[in-house]
């Protein structure tokens, strides 16, 4: 990625803070940084993945061929488990905000959530972490985990419980194939809420691939919706 290019996706992700401070009083109140270090800190880390790649370079160029055979259409990631600091914490964040249902839970140690009833979309245990800290920048490990919202109107509601709940969110985008909201959990993982739209439109580049972009997503119109 040439330095125009990151500068204007960061200029862009920039802007989306702006949008989500000044939009609406009720989401300036929940998404504003409460002093002007904090507002910093989180435009530091406010890029996503889509932002930090050229989503070209990782296309199939024409003749090119894949090593394996595609994984069956019907694969999906089942579930996430995270390492958490606080069980009861981590719970009513995934519960008692985001809406999740509690499946099952073994004492002060690890829970299961899902929605719809399955056995579990989202582990949480404290075996190796309880009372810990978050990684520090510059380390691997998970980026962020992404929940998707069957339509723009649930994930409307998904904002509306972000904003009742006081939670600040770290970035807001439209990436062309969908729509997403960037915030962090209490044990600092990064957590996207998204929709996707329909595939037919999906912005696509002459050759016919995926050509997703980072644009401001303009969260009082989302609102609307909710």
């Amino acid at each position: 990625m040439d330095g125009h290019h990151r500068l204007r996706i960061l200029q862009e992700r920039a802007e989306s803070l702006i949008r989500i401070m000044d939009s609406t009083p009720s989401a300036s109140s929940a998404c504003s940084c409460k002093t002007q270090n904090s507002f910093v800190s989180a435009l530091a880390i406010v890029i996503d993945p889509c932002s930090h790649v050229n989503h070209g370079q990782l296309e199939m160029q024409p003749g090119e061929q894949q090593s394996s055979k595609p994984i069956h259409p019907g694969v999906r990631i089942g579930h996430v488990h995270l390492k958490v600091a606080d069980l009861d914490r981590a719970i009513a964040f995934y519960r008692d905000l985001l809406g999740f249902e509690l499946t099952q839970r073994y004492g002060r140690q690890a829970a299961f959530l899902s929605a719809g009833g399955y056995h579990h979309h989202i582990g949480l245990n404290t075996w190796e972490s309880h009372g810990g800290s978050p990684p520090p920048p510059g380390h691997t490990g998970l980026y962020h985990l992404a929940v998707l919202y069957p339509t723009r109107a649930e994930l409307a509601d998904a904002l509306r419980r972000l904003i009742k709940g006081g939670v600040q969110l770290e970035g807001a985008s439209d990436h062309g194939v969908s729509e997403a909201l960037y915030l962090r959990d209490p044990d600092g993982n990064g957590v996207e809420l998204y929709w996707d739209r329909p595939k037919e439109q999906w912005p696509r580049t002459a050759e016919g691939g995926i050509d997703m972009f980072t644009h401001p997503l303009d969260l009082k119109a989302l609102l609307k919706e909710a």
